[in-house]
């Protein structure tokens, strides 16, 4: 039986007027409030945690980081935890530290964002673009095992949406060919797979803290390994190629004197990020239980809608629910995605498109060679994806609105 919008809204509690979903008005006619696609979830603890490190004096990378990278490591069940600047930095160094250099090629989905390839091109390899599945929308382990070459040196598998890989493949894949695995966790915090933390599976695995992400520094990220020697090459190579204790030089345990052994890079976390990303983490129980409960009231409200597929979950993972993609099916539609976007945003509604592929940007298809007819899925499946608002912050009576508004556009455009 369909839920109604004013059945769904009585269920939540709300006190807010009820929304006409085609013109973003109360029912009497006043204006709402543009519901954003995301709001980071800060409180007064963050703000304290803060103004305290300021206080201390500390504001680069201190105490602070390596109170967070140990509790980090602790969290998830990895070896070691290096925190970085941002996500991107963390690939880019991994790259580094696993050797990726001129000649290499490492195999990377399409569907992702830029900064996956960028980072191989940056270390002088070359990014082989791979196709994705149809339900998950991450990486073809198919597609991978046929565009393997004797020049692929890593596989860097994408946790899409925070929906993990099919990891036992990725890493049987990339154990009988001969590379590493490098996974990109952006969206993968705090998910499982197979009963086991996305982050204690792969070679490195980088997970970012961008402030749209579950977890939130502002700007940063983290970068884990079970690696010894990966982890020492890492930290050092972090901080401009500097011995690991370097950071202390300006502390009462410290010494002026540092030997450089590497051409390293400033990609360190600063101990003002640090100080958000602990408060964070203890959060991030109850954040991600606010995540699960959005999702569960928009697939309840979306369910009965055959012009749209939802978020596809597979038995085995434990998803993260970074984002709630929704994928309208055209053949039912007299409208695209894009239009489904246009109303929505009338509506007073945020959205985003996750991602356009990067075989359709000018520079992978110019320097790449990369086209549409050797990645078909992920051609097809972009055209149809819209990225719904999800974030701890939002009220049942918030999801209520989004969900009422993506009902009203499909009836009235529907075939």
């Amino acid at each position: 039986m369909t839920v109604g919008a004013d059945d769904r809204q009585r269920r939540a509690g709300a006190t807010t007027p009820a929304a006409s979903p085609r013109s973003g008005q109360a029912a009497g006619g006043e204006p709402l409030p543009f519901l954003p696609f995301h709001r980071p979830a800060l409180e007064q603890d963050e703000i304290d945690a803060v103004v305290d490190t300021l206080r201390s004096g500390w504001l680069t990378m201190g105490p602070k980081t390596r109170a967070f990278e140990e509790a980090f490591a602790a969290a998830i069940g990895c070896r070691h935890a290096i925190a970085v600047s941002s996500a991107t930095a963390g690939l880019h160094l991994a790259l580094d530290a696993l050797g990726i250099g001129p000649g290499d090629e490492v195999l990377v989905p399409t569907l992702t964002f830029t900064a996956c390839a960028a980072t191989v091109i940056h270390r002088g390899a070359r990014p082989c673009l791979v196709d994705c599945e149809p339900d998950t929308l991450n990486l073809s382990v198919a597609d991978a095992a046929r565009k393997w070459t004797a020049r692929t040196k890593a596989i860097m598998p994408v946790h899409f949406a925070g929906h993990p890989c099919e990891m036992d493949a990725v890493l049987e894949l990339a154990r009988t060919r001969g590379g590493a695995v490098l996974e990109d966790a952006a969206h993968a915090l705090p998910a499982r797979y197979r009963g086991r933390s996305i982050g204690t599976l792969g070679d490195i695995t980088v997970f970012s803290f961008y402030a749209t992400k579950n977890l939130t520094t502002g700007e940063g990220g983290m970068v884990v390994t079970g690696d010894a020697a990966l982890e020492e090459r890492m930290r050092a190579r972090r901080l401009h190629g500097m011995n690991r204790d370097a950071w202390k030089r300006y502390s009462k345990e410290g010494s002026w004197r540092y030997d450089v052994a590497y051409p390293g890079f400033k990609y360190n976390m600063t101990d003002m990020n640090a100080a958000i990303g602990l408060v964070q983490l203890g959060r991030l129980p109850a954040m991600q239980a606010a995540r699960a409960r959005i999702v569960a009231q928009y697939q309840e409200a979306l369910a009965d809608l055959d012009a749209i597929e939802l978020p596809a979950c597979r038995p085995e993972i434990e998803h993260a629910w970074h984002l709630f993609i929704m994928r309208v099916r055209p053949e039912r539609l007299r409208i695209g995605r894009d239009q489904v976007i246009e109303e929505l945003t009338t509506a007073g509604i945020g959205t985003s498109v996750h991602f356009i592929p990067l075989h359709e940007h000018s520079y992978y298809r110019d320097v790449l060679g990369a086209d549409a007819a050797s990645l078909p899925e992920a051609t097809a499946q972009w055209q149809r994806i819209v990225s719904l608002p999800l974030y701890p912050g939002m009220s049942p009576a918030d999801v209520d609105r989004v969900a009422s508004a993506v009902r009203d556009i499909l009836r009235r455009h529907r075939r």
